[in-house]
């Protein structure tokens, strides 16, 4: 699923051979765990886990160190005391690839390593404009593309984050009512790692001389075929119409009474109005900024894993 043009810049690995990179990792997460980590619609099961996620967490555990210990090597040589760096680490991909589930798994196996046991997660939703915002300027059907994001705020947030701050606040956004809750803010207090979620993570602007990439130490691309991506979409739409669209405060509410026919004919026109072709124009165009490029196969299940060299 990569281009041939950057063949040469990953180190690409079967399912198997990425399997046996886990060693003597063992699996801590629990089916429980999983259960309240997996996305609606999402098939992970525990191989999955053991075979994708625990090879990449002993990676990460790895550059982890390396970050921690480069710091401690340059502020030796500056001769001062170098403030606690979150080691930030980025997760981009299409809606309904499996972008949060991957995150929260993540988040669950890295904070049982002792040697950063603090893992924060937080998406980029957060950071969407409000609603009234965006109908103000006319780009609410827009929304999650590049431009219904407020970047500036969100940068300073890693900016706030990597220089040391002692308590950085970020907004709050609700699926339930499909917007920013007015007032609400979750706090990141200097976490040993923080994963960072979102569908343009690793997208870059003609204009901006900063990118939220820049702040990366790490960075995750969850690919997948674009018919599958849209299948998964309609699926999880259908799941959501039985579930989330039936909470008499959801947004999408009106959508929780159709017919199963109506229902597909809406996603799928969802998906190639708005989320379909974010991905052809925005998202996946920045897969070969990614360290690491994880992709899945029509029935879920990860494929091949590609590592950049270094």
């Amino acid at each position: 699923m990569i281009s041939p043009n950057d063949k040469e810049r990953y180190l690409t690995f079967s399912r198997e051979q990425w399997s046996v990179l886990r060693a003597q990792t063992s699996l801590t997460l629990t089916e429980k765990e999983l259960e309240a980590a997996r996305g609606i619609n999402d098939r992970i099961d525990l191989e999955e886990v053991a075979t994708v996620y625990l090879p990449l967490t002993r990676l990460l555990n790895l550059y982890v160190a390396a970050t921690q210990n480069l710091h401690r090597v340059s502020a030796k040589f500056l001769g001062t005391m170098a403030p606690k760096m979150p080691y930030v680490i980025g997760i981009a991909g299409s809606v309904a690839v499996g972008k949060s589930t991957s995150a929260r798994i993540l988040q669950s196996l890295l904070a049982r390593w002792p040697e950063h046991p603090r893992v924060d997660l937080i998406t980029t939703d957060g950071f969407l404009f409000p609603n009234a915002v965006l109908e103000d300027r006319g780009i609410m059907n827009r929304k999650g593309f590049p431009e219904s994001y407020d970047t500036k705020t969100l940068l300073t947030f890693l900016r706030d984050l990597k220089s040391g701050a002692l308590d950085v606040k970020a907004p709050v956004y609700s699926h339930v009512v499909y917007d920013i809750i007015d007032g609400e803010t979750v706090s990141v207090q200097q976490p040993d790692i923080l994963i960072i979620e979102g569908l343009n993570v690793l997208q870059v602007g003609s204009e901006a001389n900063e990118f939220v990439s820049d702040y990366f130490d790490f960075s995750i691309y969850i690919d997948a075929e674009e018919p599958d991506i849209e299948q998964w979409y309609i699926e999880r739409f259908q799941k959501l119409r039985e579930t989330v669209f039936r909470n008499p405060d959801s947004f999408f509410q009106n959508f929780a009474h159709l017919t199963d026919e109506e229902g597909i004919n809406i996603a799928r026109g969802i998906w190639r109005e708005i989320n379909g072709k974010n991905l052809v124009d925005n998202i996946e165009p920045t897969k070969s900024r990614a360290s690491l490029i994880v992709a899945k196969g029509a029935d879920h299940r990860v494929t091949n894993v590609h590592l950049r060299r270094l």
